[in-house]
């Protein structure tokens, strides 16, 4: 089993339901969901474009996927969020717009918000001691030939390359997307997500999804509003 630290909207929240009736899945729920049409793109498609975000769930990383650390449990884990939330106060990025990362779109900030950036990082101290240190399978699937030296120094001492001054906050919402489908991708992702596109995106929460087996569907196990402490919604 693995855990991971995200960021995403609650349950009910407008943002929430929109991102997963893109995607297909019900990140709270597990349930499947009918994908909207998409001019250009049969549903096979569309399906396959959105596989990889579907599995993990509509989310940012904050804390990407770790298994427990030898001598802790789910329950330390539960406590220290509860903890940690109850300590920040929620915030707003800005501006949110749909955006293109390499081959791949997604809900990024518009410009760079700092109180995002001393969040991210500070969820990546914080619980460095829950993760087990990763194998040199887990080490090779990231194919750390392709990173940086400093992306390979974080894999190796955070479990992951894209922290802190590499850190760069995306809500995926496709895999890769050939070249040639981008352009209807994008008509399509800005028609569905337009009362969010160019607007603030409001971080009010951290969760915990689990993962309970490799390769099997991440969902969310919990999820802390920020400054409320033991107050957790659990899903």
């Amino acid at each position: 089993m693995r855990y991971a630290l995200y960021f995403t909207p609650s349950a009910s929240d407008p943002l929430t339901l929109a991102a997963q009736r893109w995607l297909g899945r019900n990140a709270f729920t597990g349930a499947a969901l009918e994908q909207p049409v998409v001019n250009g793109l049969d549903a096979a498609a569309q399906a396959g474009l959105t596989a990889d975000p579907r599995r993990y769930g509509f989310h940012a990383t904050l804390k990407a996927p770790f298994v427990l650390a030898e001598g802790r449990s789910e329950a330390e884990l539960l406590a220290e969020i509860g903890r940690f939330a109850a300590e920040v106060e929620p915030f707003e990025i800005p501006q949110a717009i749909v955006g293109r990362l390499g081959s791949f779109f997604a809900l990024v900030p518009g410009d760079h918000c700092e109180p995002l950036q001393a969040f991210a990082g500070e969820v990546v101290r914080r619980f460095e001691r829950f993760r087990a240190p990763l194998t040199s399978a887990d080490i090779a699937r990231r194919k750390p030939d392709e990173l940086t030296a400093e992306e390979r120094q974080n894999l190796v001492q955070w479990g992951y390359p894209y922290v802190f001054e590499t850190f760069r906050f995306h809500m995926t919402l496709t895999g890769r997307v050939p070249v040639e489908r981008r352009a209807a991708v994008e008509a399509a992702l800005l028609t569905h997500f337009s009362d969010f596109h160019e607007r603030p995106l409001a971080i009010e929460g951290l969760a915990l999804f689990r993962e309970p087996s490799r390769g099997a569907d991440f969902t969310v196990h919990s999820l802390f509003p920020l400054a409320a402490g033991a107050n957790r919604k659990t899903a």
